[in-house]
């Protein structure tokens, strides 16, 4: 959603008892112009707002409302809930509730998530008991046991005149139906408590994701701790791949070994590189790239050498169960790795001075498309940010696998986005750059820019599949990147239409749409007969 920023300007302008005429002078516009910008006439974004933030003494994040993005986006989604479709119209202003009422739309937002997960969870168990197999067959064991225990019982009491042998073989009968009614019994137990567990791993995700959002997905701390152990590592010898395997092997006894063969790790996993605690041998495949190797025994000797910076981190009060806190290590080390392969004020320097050219930061630095995206969305710090940048990132099908919120991008969790935006374009021009300017239902703007990569493959049999990594921006900031090269930012006409994903987009006409919208006054509540997915006349 685009946030007032002309109104926040005015109301900052105003509370520092600053004319008009002065802020244009200061920001060496003319008052016009800016009469223009305050009454939300003009965007503003990029190095101009970064003037204006400054001459009002504020950070960029309160003229953008950041903070409150996060907030209407999940509001928007409960709204957007086939529970509230027939509200006839009576859907209030999200922006104004946000504004107004923030303890009541963060109300509204935690008991739509409490209310999703309940749901997705009863959903889930009654579709268990319907279909699945183990469950029946599980049930018919309980049901013949318990059937042979009570016959053996019965003629145990109903029948006096049965000789000792025969009362044995009954007791034994019951002892042996009683054990195997035990077994299946904490079988069935364990099955649910096995489903339960992985039902959960929804919750911890987001609490991750709350964390990240909270913070910025900038964590000073371990900044810090990264830039003291760049310094060590380059007490050693230049950064690199030679270096990192000599202070592993010297410092903490590990091997490092390359094969062509194909390994899994602890939890039966196969993958290119994996690390066995018990040796101490750090495993690459052949087949893995020069970015891959030196990223990975970077993470490698941050949690050998930075392991109690990390469990201070992840001892936040937002990550409360033990999964959120593994998951959150796991996040947090790939995190602090990144800020030791790419330092914060060099690799900010170098992105500045190649306007963000993700191709060009990658030869300077070793590093694969996805790490240098990675690394762009944790350019946060106050008072020396870089481009503000959402991520995505999707497999071959559609399915999103990982994402770093944006405020104001309204980024699906989970499941699939539109299938227009640049993250599924790109899979049609494999390792080539995709570049959109798009715009949604409310206005806003942003510039996406996306490019698959492959793993390579280890052999003639191994399969290469692709995976595509999406930035996101708001047009605001795009004229700070090379990806606008050519493009007219002030001409909307050119922009791509587009939604979040299908079942939250109110554009009832688009000719690529794969489910119906679940918004008021659009889809369901607006047309009577179903819509039929557009594939299904396909030939």
């Amino acid at each position: 959603m685009r946030a007032p920023i002309g109104i926040r300007i005015t109301s900052k302008r105003k509370a520092l008892a600053i004319s008009q005429v002065e802020l244009a002078r200061r920001v060496e516009i003319s008052p016009s112009y800016l009469n223009l910008i305050e009454r939300n006439k003009r965007d503003v974004g990029g190095a101009l707002l970064l003037r204006i933030a400054g001459a009002l003494g504020v950070e960029i994040g309160t003229l953008t409302g950041e903070s409150e993005h996060r907030l209407m986006a999940d509001v928007e989604e409960a709204f957007a809930d086939p529970a509230l479709l027939h509200l006839d119209g009576r859907t209030p202003d999200i922006r104004q509730l946000v504004a107004e009422q923030p303890a009541a739309a963060e109300a509204i937002a935690r008991l739509h998530r409490a209310y999703t997960e309940a749901t997705a969870n009863a959903d889930h168990y009654a579709d268990r008991l319907r279909n699945d197999p183990l469950f029946s067959q599980l049930l018919h064991q309980i049901l013949s046991s318990i059937t042979a225990v009570r016959s053996s019982a019965e003629i145990l009491e109903d029948v006096p005149d049965l000789d000792e042998q025969q009362r044995r073989r009954f007791r034994g009968s019951i002892g042996r139906e009683a054990r195997s009614l035990s077994e299946v019994a904490h079988t069935l137990i364990g099955h649910f408590d096995q489903e339960a567990s992985t039902r959960r791993s929804a919750s911890p995700v987001r609490e991750l994701d709350d964390l990240i959002y909270q913070r910025d997905n900038y964590f000073p701390a371990l900044e810090t701790k990264a830039h003291d152990l760049r310094a060590r590592i380059e007490q050693h010898g230049a950064f690199g791949e030679p270096t990192l395997v000599d202070l592993l092997s010297r410092e903490h006894g590990v091997q490092v070994v390359r094969s062509a063969g194909r390994e899994v790790d602890a939890f039966g996993f196969p993958g290119q590189y994996h690390f066995n605690a018990a040796t101490r041998i750090m495993w690459f495949q052949t087949s893995a790239m020069a970015s891959t190797r030196q990223f990975q025994l970077t993470r490698l000797l941050v949690e050998l050498s930075a392991a109690e910076s990390l469990e201070c981190e992840i001892a936040s009060p937002i990550l409360h169960s033990e999964t959120a806190k593994r998951l959150g290590y796991r996040a947090l080390a790939s995190y602090l790795a990144g800020a030791v392969v790419f330092p914060y004020e060099p690799f900010l320097a170098d992105a500045e001075a190649v306007r963000y050219d993700i191709e060009a930061l990658r030869q300077s630095y070793t590093a694969s498309f996805e790490q240098v995206a990675h690394r762009l969305t944790t350019l946060r710090r106050p008072g020396a940010a870089g481009v503000p940048f959402g991520f995505l990132r999707a497999d071959p099908a559609g399915r999103l696998t990982k994402h770093f919120p944006l405020p104001g991008l309204l980024l699906p969790n989970t499941g699939h986005a539109c299938p227009l935006w640049a993250i599924y374009t790109a899979f049609r021009t494999p390792d080539a750059a995709v570049r959109q300017i798009v715009r949604f239902t409310d206005g806003s703007r942003y510039l996406f820019l996306a490019k698959t990569a492959a793993r390579r493959a280890a052999s003639f049999r191994d399969r290469a599949i692709h995976t595509s990594v999406m930035l996101a921006c708001d047009v605001l900031h795009a004229d700070r990147t090379v990806y606008t090269a050519g493009l007219d930012l002030a001409d909307e006409q050119s922009d791509l239409p587009v939604g979040p994903s299908c079942r939250l987009c109110t554009r009832r006409d688009c000719p690529d749409r794969q489910e119906e919208a679940l918004a008021p006054g659009g889809g369901q509540a607006a047309v009577r007969a179903p819509l039929v997915p557009r594939e299904a006349f396909d030939q």
